[in-house]
């Protein structure tokens, strides 16, 4: 393993039978785990190539519950890795030996819907996708959309601030988070923004968006839900250069246009997901773009028509307009399922970093010289738009060595993002996979400061210690 773990407390291993009789006092035995073979399905998360088995996991159905087990925890200094659907590609939510597990996946429930000010209570273990199935019936939907958006759940958006193809207009789950009940280390429920639409004070929920689990356990959200769009349309364009393709979206961008979605997937990416999904994609193009719009039909069609002279200057060698609902889906269907389709042709590590959008066609090429020179090949699959950026490098896990040629290449794709103005992360988090790259990004004073911030809510770093901050130079508690 070229990512490591803190060292186990022996103190707690060795008082593992007494931890799981206190947390069987607490929650039904159905919702304690502690027998190895059950405990195997919490190993890892969405990043597969490191695993760590939990002291044990634990699935309460309530905030009191929550409450009680945190309060437990801390009495006996016992860590706690919180989790949603385990859909994390940084390892998030990748346990420690000496802590347990507790998920939020038992509570999944739509508490109260209000239309007439657009908001939704939720408890943080419902699906991104059970939010918009809730609230359809009335035309509305939960804007963030990310493309683990069927499995992953509220907590987890929450916890990486995570984003989807629909961000580009509508903003990141911060944009879409009004309050939050969460509970601290010591068991205390604290009650954060609400129904309203701005809260007086400091930016608590700002704080805790994006938080990683190492602030509190969220355990219901106040979320806004929209009016659905009278109609929506997607566009293809097809590039010969990749960086005709970068140059066009950063020149509708230029334009003050905002789609609601602008994707880009390169030659690689675009051969894997239509061999997967059949969704029409061109073959031949080295990039394309997909780019949607909605609103009225009239809305639709002069957007189009402006983002198509927008393109015509970089000789696009494709363009498509959707023409159906069902050429739609199928379009989507293609982006949606880039990471399933990518895993069924190679082993491959899902980077996560941004970019101001003007880099775009400067860093594409970069990535695919870093990327060659380690011998290996990558798909880009990303949210241009924004520039959220989604290299699959791809190796063999059965070839000695090429995972960690993967991760060296990653890395150097990371640093490249800092070294033109963005940053480490978009949407996936920060977790293990990024954590030794935080002195790339930031000087020692400002993690210091994010620590100091982070042992207000931890001071004795119980909740998901591994993740985020460097292990080397992190504040004594």
């Amino acid at each position: 393993m070229t990512i490591a773990f803190p060292k186990p407390d022996e103190a707690i291993l060795a008082r593992r039978k007494d931890i799981i009789e206190g947390l069987s006092r607490l929650v039904a035995s159905e919702a304690l785990i502690v027998s190895e073979d059950e405990r195997r399905a919490f190993e890892t998360d969405g990043l597969t190539a490191y695993r760590q088995m939990p002291l044990a996991v634990v699935l309460p159905s309530s905030t009191e519950e929550v409450s009680a087990i945190m309060r437990f925890c801390h009495e006996h200094g016992v860590k706690v890795v919180p989790r949603g659907a385990g859909t994390s590609l940084c390892g998030g939510a990748i346990p420690q030996e000496d802590a347990i597990v507790l998920g939020v996946a038992k509570m999944n429930r739509v508490l109260d819907v209000n239309f007439e000010g657009r908001t939704a209570r939720v408890q943080s273990g419902i699906t991104n996708l059970g939010i918009s199935q809730a609230v359809a019936y009335e035309g509305f939907f939960y804007a963030p959309d990310p493309s683990s958006q069927l499995a992953c759940t509220i907590a987890g958006n929450i916890a990486m601030n995570s984003g989807g193809a629909h961000c580009l207009k509508y903003g990141v789950t911060t944009n879409n988070l009004l309050g939050v009940t969460m509970v601290l280390l010591d068991g205390t429920v604290v009650e954060i923004g609400g129904e309203h639409l701005d809260s007086p004070g400091y930016d608590l929920l700002g704080l805790i968006c994006g938080s990683e689990g190492q602030l509190s356990v969220v355990t219901e959200a106040v979320v806004r839900i929209l009016r659905s769009a009278e109609g929506a349309r997607p566009a293809l364009f097809g590039f010969e250069k990749v960086e005709d393709a970068g140059a066009c979206v950063a020149a509708i961008i230029g334009a003050g246009i905002i789609p609601v979605a602008l994707e880009y997937m390169d030659k690689p990416a675009i051969q894997i997901c239509e061999a997967f999904a059949h969704a029409g994609y061109p073959l031949e193009v080295e990039a394309m773009l997909i780019v949607e719009v909605e609103g009225s039909d009239q809305e639709i069609d002069d957007m189009l028509r402006r983002i198509v002279a927008i393109a015509e200057p970089f000789k696009p060698k494709t363009m498509k307009v959707s023409q159906s609902e069902a050429e739609s889906a199928a379009i989507w269907k293609g982006r949606k399922s880039a990471f399933g389709a990518t895993g069924r042709v190679a082993d491959y590590i899902c980077m996560d970093g941004t970019i101001p959008t003007g880099q775009l066609p400067y860093v594409l090429k970069r990535i695919d010289e870093i990327v060659k020179s380690y011998g290996l090949a990558v798909a880009n699959v990303f949210h241009a738009g924004d520039g959220n950026l989604h290299p699959l490098v791809m190796f063999n896990t059965n070839v000695p060595g090429e995972m960690e040629k993967a991760e060296k290449a990653g890395e150097d794709i990371l640093k490249l993002c800092v070294e033109v103005g963005g940053c480490l992360t978009g949407e996936h988090g920060v977790g293990i996979e990024k954590r030794d790259l935080m002195t790339y990004q930031f000087s020692e004073t400002d993690l210091a400061q994010q620590m100091r911030v982070r042992g207000v809510f931890d001071p004795r770093w119980l909740l998901n210690p591994a993740k985020v901050f460097p292990l080397e130079g992190r504040l004594a508690a």
